[in-house]
């Protein structure tokens, strides 16, 4: 694998952890000729899951979308990449423990500001602003107040 950073091959492991209940192998890798640090992932291809959007249509579930999401409510938060790691890890595990195989994108939105609810006020109110769709200040301060 090329190192992002100088993009040279090799690398060492420096440290390896089991996340998601042993779903997922977490490393720590540090590139042989630049030094720098960085993390991998492996995951066991599964078949795709799939989310059930508003009007019905189906897309495969990306984690990578459900991330962007949340970076955008947490940026400049003091809310951390393996907190929000975590976050889309209770989503993949909903959607695993679907009969399914399918979750609408209701639910993830639910999910997620379940999670960030608990987590960063700031960053649950910027991801319900954009998920529930408010289209005055008067629905903005209603969600303000009922934290």
């Amino acid at each position: 694998m090329l190192c992002p950073y100088c993009q040279q091959r090799g690398d060492r492991v420096v440290d390896s952890r089991e996340t998601q209940q042993g779903r997922v192998i977490r490393r720590r890798r540090e590139c042989l000729h630049c030094g720098r640090r960085r993390t991998t992932y492996e995951r066991t291809e599964e078949v795709p899951r799939m989310v059930v959007k508003k009007g019905g249509r189906r897309e495969p579930f990306e984690r990578a979308k459900t991330m962007a999401g949340l970076m955008r409510a947490c940026k400049k938060r003091p809310v951390s990449s393996r907190q929000m790691e975590e976050i889309v890890d209770a989503v993949e595990s909903r959607l695993r423990e679907s009969a399914e195989g399918e979750i609408t994108s209701a639910d993830i939105g639910a999910l997620l500001m379940e999670r960030l609810k608990h987590l960063d006020h700031v960053a649950y109110v910027r991801f319900a602003s954009v998920y529930r769709e408010y289209e005055d200040v008067q629905q903005f301060l209603e969600e303000i107040r009922d934290l």
